[in-house]
């Protein structure tokens, strides 16, 4: 299919690099496509813009809604660099499959990202820390109520030029474990990164930032005993020099950065073990002093170290509160290959 292109003729006033936030800004373009009759036609870049929705339309009512978070990254000659962006796209038709909405050309696709991004190349940031964040999604936009897979969708595309997800950026932040509310069960849609999943965690959320807590450490749906992920990100816990992470299940998404710090670690010859950890264990491990440090990771942070946990009035301060020597080394090296400034030995990036 041929891409057709509609310049806007309104350029936006670029932000302050060094007072992006995170997803408060949108470059001047995004792009679209729609599904109807079977197949996705009309891709086209056009001038970034408001949605026109009949009130009807399904995603409002039944929430068949799938996105992706991927970043683009200005390095130091200048280029432009996404990091593993077909692992991205894979996941979204993944998340297709499960809410029942029609798989994408996964090839296609990546080349619309790129020529949108060379289209707004001028709003990659080039700050240390910044990046260009890319946002697909796709929702149904049946304009019938009923409970059923719509059958014509809108995919799009935006970009977001950002700095740090979280104000603390590499400094560790303060994590509350959930001991009622659930993220996700076995045989649902956890795997998937479906809108409705987030929506679920907004109470939970707010409640761990009335407690002074930056995100939710999730436990599992059935037992409330063993240890998911932490909001946005995957986690992983330094008990005496192994690296835990909970296994992949339904339940858990599988996060691109989880799968490149489990990469880098096997690398360093630095033990990396997927398995089931009960929270019991991790405070236990902690009393014993065996608890080193423990990070979250994800696309918007990278890595993010923990300093602190809450769980039923019990809290532990993690490394002292500081940033554990193997976080700081997983985000040297994670961000230096995104950026450009490590050598890329594993073929994780595509030059826009």
């Amino acid at each position: 299919m041929d891409i057709s292109l509609v310049k806007t003729t309104a350029p936006k006033t670029k932000p302050n690099e060094a007072e992006l936030g995170f997803g408060r800004y949108f470059t001047d373009h995004m792009f679209m496509m729609d599904y109807s009759k079977g197949e996705w036609r009309d891709p086209r870049i056009v001038p970034y813009g408001p949605l026109q929705l009949d009130p009807s339309t399904s995603v409002f009512h039944y929430a068949q809604a799938v996105f992706e978070g991927m970043k683009a990254f200005r390095a130091e000659d200048g280029r432009i660099l996404l990091f593993r962006p077909e692992q991205n796209m894979a996941r979204l038709n993944k998340s297709n499959r499960r809410l029942c909405i029609p798989e994408i050309d996964e090839e296609f696709l990546l080349e619309a990202l790129k020529k949108l991004i060379r289209l707004d190349a001028d709003w990659v940031p080039s700050q240390p820390g910044t990046s260009l964040y890319i946002r697909p999604f796709i929702i149904g936009v049946d304009n019938v109520l009923g409970v059923r897979p719509a059958p014509t969708y809108k995919l799009l595309i935006i970009l977001s030029p950002s700095g740090a997800y979280y104000e603390e950026g590499i400094n560790p932040v303060s994590i509350y474990v959930e001991p009622h509310y659930v993220r996700a069960v076995r045989g649902g849609t956890g795997a998937a990164k479906a809108a409705g999943n987030y929506a679920g965690g907004l109470l939970a959320q707010r409640l761990a930032s009335e407690r002074g807590h930056a995100q939710v450490l999730w436990l599992d749906g059935l037992e409330r005993r063993y240890v998911e992920e932490v909001g946005a990100m995957n986690v992983f816990f330094n008990i005496d020099g192994e690296l835990i992470t909970p296994d992949l299940g339904d339940s858990v998404l599988p996060g691109v950065t989880r799968d490149s710090v489990l990469q880098l670690l096997r690398s360093w010859n630095i033990p990396a073990l997927e398995r089931k950890l009960a929270i019991d264990e991790l405070f236990a491990a902690h009393a014993e002093g065996r608890l080193l440090e423990a990070f979250g990771c994800g696309t918007a942070a990278v890595i993010s170290p923990i300093g602190r946990l809450e769980y039923k009035e019990q809290v532990i301060d993690i490394n002292g509160g500081r940033t554990g020597e193997i976080s700081q080394r997983l985000y040297d090296a994670i961000t230096g290959i995104q950026s450009g400034r490590l050598p890329d030995e594993f073929g994780w990036i595509t030059e826009v």
